[in-house]
Order: C-alpha cells, then structure tokens, then sequence
C-alpha cells in the first residue's frame, strides 16, 4: 500500500474538502504516518473516515475530527499545550509536527507504553508523555495556553480549567456517550467561559474527578 498516497487523499477528500484550509494542519497531517499508530490488526483501516480501535476500548479520532480540532486549538510554534488522553498518540504527533511542545497525560499504562514507543519512532518534535489522572493538576507546571481533551468527562474539570493560562482555550468533550458536545473554552479576568461547537462521540474520560 502507498501510505503516502493514501493519507494525501483521505487529507484532501475527508478533511480540506470539510472546510479545513491551513496549510500548517493539512500538511501535518500529511506528514505522520497515521498507519503507524494503529496496531496491526487494525491497520488496513488506518485512512478511513472514522474512528478505529487501538485496544483496550480506546480509538484513534476520525480524521477530521483531528484537523477540526487542531485547527480550532489555533496553535503557533513553540506553544505549550497539554493534551489529556494520549491513546495512539496521533494527535499529539500531528501537534508536535506543528511545531508545539506537547505534555501528554494517558491514564492506560500498557497505551501509554505504545504511544511513547510509536512517538520516538515515528514522530518529530517536543513531546513529553505522561501517566496520570486526568482529573488531576500537573504539579510543578505553569498554566499551558492551550489544552486539548480526547475523552469525554460529564463536566468540565476544575482542574483542567485551573491548569489554563489567561487568555488561552482548551477543547474539550462533555456528556454522556450519545449526548456528547464540543466545547471551546476560553478564560477571561480568571473566569472559563464556553462556547459549543460540534455533537461529538468520544469515548468517556476515566480516572478520579476531585
């Protein structure tokens, strides 16, 4: 297979024709072998458009979701963004492609030990990925001026709202697996406010909320 050939065309016809134009995150996109942070016996349906499972009930995003969201995170070389949810570590290879330096936190150990292993071998730029409880405040971090969320929580978390800086936005996923809705969060004078975007279907963020 031309993985190559195949990702320009599931970019072209699955996500610029859906109304993402920046040429950054189209060609990121084009840039990390998305086949490569599929497990194998999956892998043959690595440029389809929708969701596909990398084990332990976890998916790696539609593509389009991931340009949609990647392009709404409004990115800029060398900003900070923490992302919850690692899984296959797709979405933080195409951040880091951007050019971000990216603190991923995965609450799966064995997912976390994969997605490490495929981002050394497969990715370029600044990561650095974590095990952790989502729920909960990195220690020893300033607030990142951008976070993105790819699980669900029922509400939006305190301690994801308290880790943003001022003036930042977070994406993120809430409600239940049918119900879900993306938000944009913004934060003013040290107050979140958010705007919905899109129904979503993500699955359900795990760990102790506080």
């Amino acid at each position: 297979m031309d993985h190559a050939a195949a990702r320009w065309a599931m970019v072209q016809s699955q996500v610029q024709r859906r109304g993402i134009e920046s040429p950054a995150v189209l060609g990121a996109l084009c840039t990390v072998p998305r086949h490569r942070f599929i497990p194998p016996e999956n892998r043959d349906l690595a440029y389809r458009d929708g969701p596909v499972a990398i084990g332990e009930g976890q998916t790696i995003s539609q593509p389009y979701l991931v340009g949609l969201m990647t392009d709404a995170l409004g990115v800029s070389v060398g900003m900070r963004v923490l992302e919850i949810g690692t899984g296959s570590g797709f979405q933080t290879a195409v951040l880091a492609a951007l050019g971000c330096r990216v603190t991923s936190v995965e609450i799966r150990p064995k997912l976390a030990l994969r997605a490490e292993k495929t981002l050394h071998d497969h990715a370029q730029g600044t990561w650095d990925l974590r095990v952790g409880n989502g729920f909960e405040a990195l220690e020893g971090l300033p607030p990142f001026p951008r976070i993105i969320v790819t699980a669900a929580p029922t509400d939006i978390p305190p301690a994801l709202t308290d880790q943003l800086a001022e003036g930042g936005r977070m994406l993120i996923p809430t409600g239940p697996r049918d119900e879900q809705m993306l938000w944009t969060v913004g934060k003013d004078g040290g107050l979140p406010t958010a705007t919905p975007m899109i129904r979503v279907r993500f699955v359900p963020m795990t760990g102790n909320p506080h």
